[in-house]
């Protein structure tokens, strides 16, 4: 898959490519929205691979919205994409499953002044509470929301999930390294469940220097290209 993005700012890393094979599992169908697309990555990935998913997005900087847009048309995929703040978002139907690779760096980090970077990196951008009251009001009854998080406030997105009457059902955390702490939690997560959650076996970026096998299958079934560009 062709990818356009910005020269300069922000761009996808592993957490999309990662996140984008974790929701495979899932067999994702029906109406999807992506939250948060940037250049769209996430959300034309997973429609890519399956095809009864009917996309749409939403993404509130204007320019990262025109890139996601071009990543669409170069792709010759159907893209609906709504330019505006996924808090402020109204629509006549829910969904089947939210996805997303929400900014989420804490208050306390020290932040980038770089504009785009702030919205795309620090949770301030889309407060943890208002984000998943907003996901469970969209969700139909019974449905999906898979995303990825800083793996350190784990405990703080359970307690905000059951908030909202929704409980995480499957887990997997990121590792860089065999011996490093985790970095990245992806999570699957109902509405209305009552299910106890699976943890999966770790996801280990790096064995030494080289990706492991598995980071390596990922990236090869992504299958992207990036090109960075000034639209």
């Amino acid at each position: 898959m062709l990818l356009y993005q910005p020269q300069s700012g922000y761009c996808y890393n592993s957490d999309s490519i990662f996140l984008y094979d974790f929701i495979n599992n899932f067999q994702p169908k029906g109406k999807v929205l992506d939250v948060g697309a940037g250049c769209g990555i996430v959300g034309l990935l997973v429609a890519r691979d399956n095809p009864k998913v009917e996309l749409e997005a939403v993404e509130k900087q204007e320019l990262l919205a025109d890139y996601a847009y071009k990543n669409a048309k170069a792709n010759s995929m159907e893209y609906k994409l709504h330019r505006n703040d996924f808090l402020d978002l109204q629509t006549d139907y829910k969904y089947d499953y939210i996805i997303s690779n929400p900014p989420f760096y804490p208050d306390g980090v020290q932040k980038s002044k770089d504009e785009m970077l702030t919205y795309a990196r620090y949770n301030s951008s889309l407060p943890m509470d208002n984000f998943f009251k907003k996901v469970s009001q969209l969700l139909k009854p019974h449905s999906h929301f898979i995303f990825c998080y800083d793996a350190t406030q784990l405990g703080l997105v359970s307690v905000a999930l059951e908030r909202v009457k929704m409980r995480i059902v499957d887990v997997r955390f990121v590792h860089p390294k065999v011996d490093r702490s985790a970095s990245l939690v992806m999570i699957h997560a109902r509405n209305g469940s009552k299910a106890m959650a699976k943890i999966w076996p770790p996801l280990i970026h790096f064995d030494a220097k080289e990706l492991t096998k598995e980071a390596q299958e990922i990236y090869e079934k992504a299958k992207t290209e990036s090109k960075k560009c000034q639209l």
